[in-house]
């Protein structure tokens, strides 16, 4: 029989009300807090079950399978993927070897292409092998790589639109693309970078809206034509410290600076006699500047993406040694990041930070195109490499770590392990260097390496 309480004492301060605890008996008393420390006692008891449960389930099941992607690069590659049965032959071979991706490059450094486009050229020779698909290059890798379980990323060079060294590609074609290519400032002086052979590509002016349209329009293309998985924005830079120093250039820079130049280009740069680069008086915040420009395209990017295809992840390659591609404009470190600040670096500005994108991206593919492999304080290794990226991003994208199939040939295996084992992923670069080396057992041996330490771990 539960005692009598004296109901009606209302709390103000609680809402609540007061009972007289005086009229409890001390039998109740003593049973009532034996009852409450046997429930805090079964309480405990269940939440300790349950965590067990929660890292029972957690450890016994297996970690997701990391994405492992072969690069096949559109020029390389021409002649050897020729036909739809050699397209076969490669996948099959991929997938025996451990790989679950592919890069499929469907513009390169020449500008033309290898998908249906309805304005950009369809590439149809490299060097002396000509072919003339009938057929959808790129939707008939999509197709049999689905039938094979791989998964597809594409890639395309956003800015180049033709070849200096072989002389081919739109912008040799189409007058109109000239007025879209970088000037570039040499210490021999001005020249359209179509005519420069020294060059790897004929860039598009970044800053120039004519050749953001230009790109925005192949990516649109490129979505909305194919389903696929990811997309690799290569080349996605400036051309280097050179371009770009037109007119148009110049004027956005005085926009940014919020004042005119009084010598260009002479306040950014100019060379001594031996070809160096002399700082002028706006030397730092030029490289902020162009660094910047790509953030914003990046971000134009994205938002199509965002618009067109949200299930297609957004991939960047770069090399991994951020600290000496600003002259890029590639700073794919996160905006938070402050690794320019630890260093006496004399092109920084104190925000050169802000014009990080990692966050605008869903993966940073870092090339680790190095000779050797281990090494974590060694600055020309693969694992300092690895490191590196890791901390610059700052946990704002994915890192995949990617190799370079003519370096560490020997103990290629080892690189792969090193780079699956410490990154979220795996690219290889690519297939023509790994058929050529023959590294497919040395791949399969790292990816088997790493994989069953996966699952190792995944069993305690």
């Amino acid at each position: 029989m539960l005692p009598e309480f004296h109901t009606g004492i209302c709390d103000a301060d609680s809402g609540g009300f007061l009972f007289d605890l005086e009229c409890l008996s001390d039998d109740f008393i003593c049973q009532f807090n034996e009852f409450v420390s046997l429930m805090k006692r079964k309480i405990s008891l269940l939440f300790c079950l349950l965590s067990l449960m929660t890292v029972f389930v957690c450890c016994s099941s297996p970690r997701a399978e990391k994405p492992k992607y072969l690069w096949v690069a559109i020029d390389a590659n021409f002649e050897r993927l020729s036909t739809k049965d050699s397209i076969c032959f490669y996948l099959d071979k991929m997938k025996e070897t451990g790989f679950n991706g592919v890069v499929v490059d469907v513009k390169g450094v020449e500008g033309s292409v290898l998908y249906k486009s309805d304005f950009i050229p369809k590439l149809t020779k490299v060097k002396d092998f000509s072919c003339v698909r009938d057929w959808d290059y790129l939707g008939y890798f999509i197709e049999q790589a689905r039938k094979r379980d791989i998964s597809v990323c594409v890639s395309a060079a956003i800015f180049p639109v033709g070849s200096p060294y072989h002389g081919v590609g739109p912008v040799y074609e189409d007058e109109n693309l000239r007025k879209f290519t970088c000037l570039e400032y040499t210490p021999s002086g001005m020249k359209k970078i179509e005519d420069d052979t020294s060059q790897v590509g004929a860039f598009m002016n970044p800053l120039l809206p004519e050749s953001r349209a230009y790109a925005l329009r192949m990516l649109e293309e490129i979505f909305t034509r194919y389903e696929f998985d990811a997309f690799c924005l290569d080349y996605c830079r400036f051309a280097g410290a050179q371009c770009d120093f037109s007119p148009a250039t110049r004027e956005a820079f005085e926009d940014y600076l919020g004042e005119k130049l009084e010598r260009f280009p002479e306040d950014v740069f100019s060379y001594d006699a031996d070809g160096a680069r002399v700082p002028g008086k706006y030397y730092k915040q030029w490289w902020t500047f162009r660094s910047l420009a790509i953030r914003d395209f990046i971000s134009e990017i994205r938002d199509l993406r965002d618009r067109v295809a949200p299930e297609v992840k957004l991939h960047y390659w770069a090399a991994s040694w951020l600290h000496a591609i600003y002259v890029n404009g590639q700073n794919w470190g996160s905006p938070r990041a402050e690794y320019y600040k630890d260093y006496e670096y004399d092109w920084a500005t104190p925000d050169y930070g802000k014009t990080g994108f990692a966050d605008l991206l869903d993966v940073f593919i870092t090339g680790t195109y190095l000779e050797r492999i281990w090494g974590a304080d060694d600055p020309e290794s693969i694992e300092y490499g690895i490191n590196r990226s890791i901390r610059d991003v700052m946990g704002d994208c994915s890192v995949h770590g990617s190799l370079y199939a003519k370096n560490t040939v020997e103990d290629f295996d080892d690189a792969v392990y090193l780079s699956l084992s410490r990154t979220e992923g795996l690219m290889v670069f690519d297939m023509i260097q790994v058929v050529q080396n023959k590294l497919w057992n040395k791949i399969k041996a790292g990816i088997e390496r790493a994989e069953n330490e996966n699952r190792q771990f995944s069993s305690l």
